[in-house]
Protein backbone atom coordinates (compact mmCIF):
# COMPACT_ATOMS: atom_id res chain seq x y z
CA UNK A 1 0.00 0.00 0.00
CA UNK A 2 2.81 2.45 0.85
CA UNK A 3 4.26 2.28 -2.67
CA UNK A 4 0.78 2.81 -4.16
CA UNK A 5 0.31 5.93 -1.98
CA UNK A 6 3.60 7.45 -3.15
CA UNK A 7 2.94 6.53 -6.79
CA UNK A 8 -0.52 8.11 -6.63
CA UNK A 9 0.84 11.27 -5.00
CA UNK A 10 3.63 11.58 -7.59
CA UNK A 11 1.00 11.68 -10.34
CA UNK A 12 -0.02 15.06 -8.85
CA UNK A 13 3.46 16.61 -9.28
CA UNK A 14 3.22 19.90 -11.13
CA UNK A 15 -0.42 20.50 -10.22
CA UNK A 16 -0.72 24.24 -9.47
CA UNK A 17 -1.46 25.41 -5.94
CA UNK A 18 -5.11 26.40 -5.59
CA UNK A 19 -6.55 26.87 -2.10
CA UNK A 20 -9.31 24.32 -1.28
CA UNK A 21 -8.96 22.59 -4.68
CA UNK A 22 -8.37 18.89 -5.34
CA UNK A 23 -8.19 18.36 -9.12
CA UNK A 24 -5.06 16.70 -10.51
CA UNK A 25 -3.40 18.91 -13.10
CA UNK A 26 -5.72 21.84 -12.42
CA UNK A 27 -5.23 22.76 -8.77
CA UNK A 28 -4.73 21.47 -5.26
CA UNK A 29 -3.63 22.55 -1.84
CA UNK A 30 -2.03 20.22 0.71
CA UNK A 31 -5.36 18.80 1.87
CA UNK A 32 -6.50 18.54 -1.74
CA UNK A 33 -3.49 16.35 -2.50
CA UNK A 34 -4.40 13.99 0.37
CA UNK A 35 -8.05 13.99 -0.74
CA UNK A 36 -7.01 13.21 -4.31
CA UNK A 37 -4.78 10.32 -3.26
CA UNK A 38 -7.63 9.01 -1.08
CA UNK A 39 -9.96 9.04 -4.11
CA UNK A 40 -7.39 7.24 -6.26
CA UNK A 41 -6.99 4.52 -3.63
CA UNK A 42 -10.48 4.25 -2.11
CA UNK A 43 -13.02 5.93 -4.39
CA UNK A 44 -15.22 8.63 -2.92
CA UNK A 45 -14.05 10.80 -0.04
CA UNK A 46 -15.17 9.72 3.45
CA UNK A 47 -16.81 13.06 4.35
CA UNK A 48 -17.45 16.51 2.87
CA UNK A 49 -14.64 19.00 3.37
CA UNK A 50 -15.72 22.19 5.15
CA UNK A 51 -14.38 25.58 4.08
CA UNK A 52 -11.07 26.50 5.71
CA UNK A 53 -8.54 29.32 5.66
CA UNK A 54 -5.04 29.14 4.22
CA UNK A 55 -3.58 30.85 7.32
CA UNK A 56 -0.79 28.73 8.84
CA UNK A 57 -0.73 31.08 11.85
CA UNK A 58 -4.39 30.40 12.67
CA UNK A 59 -4.83 29.84 16.39
CA UNK A 60 -7.60 27.97 18.09
CA UNK A 61 -8.40 25.05 20.31
CA UNK A 62 -9.75 22.68 17.68
CA UNK A 63 -7.21 20.71 15.67
CA UNK A 64 -9.51 20.19 12.69
CA UNK A 65 -7.00 18.39 10.43
CA UNK A 66 -5.74 16.18 13.23
CA UNK A 67 -9.29 15.25 14.23
CA UNK A 68 -10.22 14.41 10.62
CA UNK A 69 -7.06 12.35 10.20
CA UNK A 70 -7.91 10.41 13.37
CA UNK A 71 -11.35 9.64 11.90
CA UNK A 72 -10.14 8.36 8.54
CA UNK A 73 -6.44 7.48 8.66
CA UNK A 74 -4.45 5.14 10.90
CA UNK A 75 -2.22 6.86 13.47
CA UNK A 76 1.48 6.00 13.55
CA UNK A 77 3.09 5.91 16.99
CA UNK A 78 5.81 8.41 17.85
CA UNK A 79 8.37 5.64 18.26
CA UNK A 80 7.34 3.78 15.10
CA UNK A 81 9.58 3.85 12.03
CA UNK A 82 9.24 6.56 9.42
CA UNK A 83 8.01 4.77 6.29
CA UNK A 84 7.13 5.91 2.81
CA UNK A 85 3.46 6.58 2.24
CA UNK A 86 2.91 8.03 5.69
CA UNK A 87 0.85 11.22 5.87
CA UNK A 88 2.71 13.93 7.77
CA UNK A 89 0.82 16.61 9.69
CA UNK A 90 2.80 19.81 10.28
CA UNK A 91 2.37 22.69 12.73
CA UNK A 92 3.93 25.58 10.85
CA UNK A 93 3.92 28.16 13.63
CA UNK A 94 4.32 27.72 17.38
CA UNK A 95 0.96 28.21 19.10
CA UNK A 96 -0.97 27.74 15.85
CA UNK A 97 -3.09 24.75 14.89
CA UNK A 98 -1.57 22.10 12.63
CA UNK A 99 -2.52 23.04 9.06
CA UNK A 100 -0.12 21.48 6.56
CA UNK A 101 0.01 17.95 5.17
CA UNK A 102 2.43 15.92 3.11
CA UNK A 103 3.21 12.33 2.13
CA UNK A 104 6.57 10.82 3.00
CA UNK A 105 8.10 9.67 -0.29
CA UNK A 106 11.63 8.70 0.73
CA UNK A 107 13.19 7.80 4.09
CA UNK A 108 16.71 7.88 5.46
CA UNK A 109 19.39 10.54 5.14
CA UNK A 110 17.79 11.86 1.93
CA UNK A 111 14.19 11.80 3.20
CA UNK A 112 11.66 13.60 1.00
CA UNK A 113 7.94 14.36 1.04
CA UNK A 114 5.26 15.35 -1.44
CA UNK A 115 3.03 18.33 -0.67
CA UNK A 116 1.23 21.25 -2.23
CA UNK A 117 2.92 24.49 -1.38
CA UNK A 118 1.78 28.06 -2.00
CA UNK A 119 3.31 29.53 -5.21
CA UNK A 120 4.92 26.16 -6.05
CA UNK A 121 2.06 23.70 -6.48
CA UNK A 122 2.52 20.00 -5.80
CA UNK A 123 6.23 19.38 -5.32
CA UNK A 124 8.58 16.87 -3.75
CA UNK A 125 10.78 18.50 -1.12
CA UNK A 126 13.65 17.36 1.09
CA UNK A 127 12.43 16.58 4.61
CA UNK A 128 15.01 18.87 6.17
CA UNK A 129 15.49 19.28 9.91
CA UNK A 130 13.26 22.41 10.00
CA UNK A 131 10.45 20.57 8.18
CA UNK A 132 10.83 17.43 10.30
CA UNK A 133 10.74 19.48 13.52
CA UNK A 134 7.27 20.72 12.54
CA UNK A 135 5.76 17.23 12.16
CA UNK A 136 3.22 16.76 14.98
CA UNK A 137 1.63 13.49 13.85
CA UNK A 138 1.99 10.74 11.26
CA UNK A 139 -0.72 8.57 9.75
CA UNK A 140 -1.15 5.76 7.22
CA UNK A 141 -3.88 5.31 4.67
CA UNK A 142 -6.19 2.41 5.56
Amino acid sequence: MAEAVVAAAREWLGTPYVHQASVMGSGADCLGLIRGVWRQLHGSEPEPTPAYTADWAECGRTEVLHDAAMRHLLPVGEGDAWQIGQVLLFRMRQGAIAKHLGILSQVGADARFLHAYTYHGVIESPLTRPWKSRVVARFRFP
